[in-house]
């Protein structure tokens, strides 16, 4: 079970995964060249981890509407351990993971996840959104 940031810092090192530690207690993990850094954090009794894609389009209701459906069809056929959300204006894509029982192996399918979505998905999204 995670209980720290040492843990948790302990962990993405067994898994070989490139990260910076920020003071706010934020990890910046690398899961891709060109993608993103995933942030991880600690919120018990879970793991937060997020990733910004971009903003939410507004002030066209036709298309919010066809990025907002892409997103959920995103959801249900891509994605197995993130789901992208909105969050103040942005679209993210995020995952919470139980401390409890979280290895090594779940904390890796979310980060393949995420980095999976950003190169996949992002270039695709941004296309619908410039229509």
């Amino acid at each position: 079970m995670l209980k720290s940031e040492e843990d948790l810092e302990g962990l993405l090192n067994r898994l070989e995964r490139h990260h910076e530690r920020l003071d706010n207690g934020t990890f910046l993990v690398a899961v891709g060249s060109g993608l993103a850094p995933v942030a991880l954090r600690l919120a018990a009794p879970v793991l937060v981890a997020q990733v910004a894609i971009g903003e939410s389009p507004q002030g066209d209701p036709p298309r919010e509407a066809q990025v907002f459906r892409k997103l959920l069809q995103l959801n249900a056929s891509d994605l197995l351990h993130a789901a992208y959300a909105l969050e103040d204006g942005r679209i993210v894509l995020i995952a919470a993971l139980e401390l409890e029982n979280l290895d090594q192996n779940e904390l890796e399918a979310v980060l393949a996840d995420m980095g999976m979505a950003q190169s996949k998905h992002v270039g695709m999204l941004r296309e619908i959104m410039k229509k």
